[in-house]
């Protein structure tokens, strides 16, 4: 008979070991230890935010919030765009976009255009101020970009971003 003071037996005392190959840990797999370091959002994220960092900071320094930066970028090229594909392109919401915008057409960056088609629609487009601020951050840009190529190497490079306009394709989205 056992003394009821006694400590009951644990489960390792009463159930027979298990036999056969201990699955692998995530060291011995290859996998990533954490949920986050295999997780493809989390990743595109992380990488973003790193990489933009450096540019970001030359753009500030030049005197141009960020989101100024990606309206400029995303006009360049474009009769104009309107403010939910900005919106939409940009990262932001529409709200936040057409303050952005507002501030931009009084400092004589951009214009707003009402479609001759449907004067609900109004694009917005880069004025000369706009198209010559845009061309000097676009060169800065592809020097930080050409600075990320080398160290990735180019070959690597153009292989995410290839696979990077796909995932993007692949949902759907028109913007």
């Amino acid at each position: 008979m056992r003394d009821a003071t006694a400590p009951r037996p644990g489960p390792a005392e009463t159930e027979p070991a298990e036999t056969g190959p201990a699955e692998p840990g995530p060291a011995e797999s290859g996998a990533p230890e954490r949920f986050v370091d295999g997780y493809l959002l989390y990743l595109l994220a992380r990488a973003s935010s790193i990489a933009s960092a450096e540019f970001h900071t030359r753009v500030k320094e030049r005197g141009v919030p960020i989101p100024v930066w990606r309206i400029l970028a995303v006009l360049k090229g474009t009769a104009g765009v309107t403010v939910g594909e900005l919106a939409a392109r940009c990262l932001a919401n529409q709200p936040t976009i057409t303050k952005t915008v507002d501030r931009m057409q009084a400092q004589g960056l951009v214009v707003r255009m009402t479609d001759a088609g449907d004067r609900r629609r109004v694009f917005v487009r880069l004025t000369p101020a706009g198209e010559s601020l845009v061309d000097e951050l676009i060169g800065d840009a592809r020097k930080h970009q050409a600075m990320l190529e080398q160290a990735m190497g180019v070959a690597e490079s153009r292989v995410l971003v290839d696979a990077l306009q796909r995932l993007i394709a692949s949902t759907g989205s028109d913007c």
